[in-house]
């Protein structure tokens, strides 16, 4: 999944019963993480057994929900949660769908140039 670095992602404190579809995904977006479910920012649901993830977002005209299943394996959260969720990078993003735990890794290094051979 490509993800821009600079893009707000926030990940969910609870789980989410993964029947649950878009509109009714926005909504929780809305009142349970007090976030606009139309900013364009990505919101990560994690079911209660953590082994489905879904991302939601809007774009331009409509929401987006992507979904991701571990055939093994779990989804590996933080150790606790301090608010109804958490902001993670793109980097931590990418880590943490594969199933891996990206809780102990820092961000990822930026390397600028000024120009290339």
């Amino acid at each position: 999944m490509l993800v821009p670095s600079n893009l707000k992602i926030h990940l969910a404190s609870q789980p989410v019963d993964m029947r649950k579809a878009s509109q009714t995904l926005g909504a929780l977006v809305k009142n349970v993480l007090q976030q606009n479910p139309f900013c364009g920012h990505l919101f990560v649901f994690y079911n209660k057994r953590k082994d489905i993830v879904k991302i939601l977002y809007w774009q331009t005209n409509g929401f987006c929900l992507w979904q991701k299943r571990l055939e093994e394996g779990k989804f590996i959260l933080p150790g606790t949660f301090t608010s109804s969720s958490l902001e993670m990078s793109a980097y931590h993003l990418q880590t943490f769908i594969q199933g891996l735990n990206c809780w102990g890794i820092g961000e990822a290094r930026e390397l600028t140039y000024e120009h290339a051979n």
